[in-house]
C-alpha cells in the first residue's frame, strides 16, 4: 500500500462521499475511485460499498481505516522529528490537561530540566482526553495521563503520583456522611443530581 492510496482511503472513509473526498483532496473524483478500486483489488477486498446514493465503510474497511489513521500519524510523527533532529535543536512536546496537575508538572519540569542536556519542553495544552491523540499523531512527544480515566493500552507509562479518590456528594444524599464509599455504590446510587469522583 502506498502513503497516497492510505491518504484517499481515510479521506473517502470520513467524508462517505467521493465528490467530497475529492474535492478535498484536490484531485478528480475518476483518479480517486480508480486509486481506491486498485487498492481494493491488491488487497482482495471490498472496503468501500457504494451505491448511487450512499457509500459505507465494510468490516475491512473498518479495520482498515483504524490502522491507515495510525499509520499516516506515524509517518507524520516521523517527518516532524527528522526536521526537529536537522534543525539540531531538539525539542520534547509535553501534553497536558489545561487546568490540571500544576504542582505535579512544575516539579517534572524542574526534575527534567535539572539533568545536563535537557531538551527545551513545549507544552501543548489540551482538553480531557486529548493526550492519547497527540501522542499517537506524533504531535507530543510524552503526556501527564490520570488513570483510570485516559487509555494507555499501547503506551509505555509510569507512575508520577498517586492520589486518594474523593466523591462530591449533596448533604442529603444517601451515601453523603459516610467516610468511605465503592465505586460501584457510587455508581448505583439513585436519584439526582448525580455523584461526581
Amino acid at each position: 500500500m502506498e502513503m497516497r492510496e492510505l491518504r484517499y482511503f481515510v479521506t473517502v472513509a470520513e467524508e462517505l462521499h467521493f465528490g467530497r473526498a475529492a474535492e478535498r483532496l484536490g484531485i478528480a473524483q475518476p483518479a480517486l475511485s480508480r486509486a481506491l478500486a486498485g487498492l481494493e483489488r491488491r488487497l482482495g477486498v471490498v472496503l468501500l460499498e457504494r451505491s448511487s446514493r450512499r457509500v459505507r465503510l465494510t468490516d475491512a474497511g473498518a479495520v482498515l481505516l483504524t490502522e491507515a489513521r495510525a499509520i499516516l500519524a506515524a509517518a507524520e510523527a516521523a517527518e516532524r522529528r527528522t526536521r526537529e533532529a536537522a534543525e539540531r535543536r531538539p525539542r520534547i512536546a509535553l501534553a497536558v490537561k489545561a487546568g490540571t496537575a500544576g504542582e505535579l508538572l512544575a516539579e517534572v519540569l524542574d526534575a527534567y530540566a535539572a539533568h545536563p542536556g535537557a531538551c527545551a519542553v513545549d507544552l501543548l495544552l489540551c482538553e480531557a482526553h486529548e493526550q492519547r491523540e497527540l501522542l499517537c499523531s506524533g504531535r507530543a512527544d510524552v503526556a501527564l495521563l490520570h488513570l483510570p480515566f485516559d487509555a494507555v493500552t499501547g503506551l509505555d507509562t509510569e507512575a508520577l503520583l498517586t492520589e486518594g479518590q474523593v466523591v462530591v456528594l449533596p448533604g442529603d444524599h444517601a451515601l453523603a456522611g459516610r467516610t468511605a464509599v465503592s465505586q460501584a455504590e457510587v455508581t448505583a446510587a439513585p436519584g439526582p443530581p448525580p455523584a461526581r469522583w
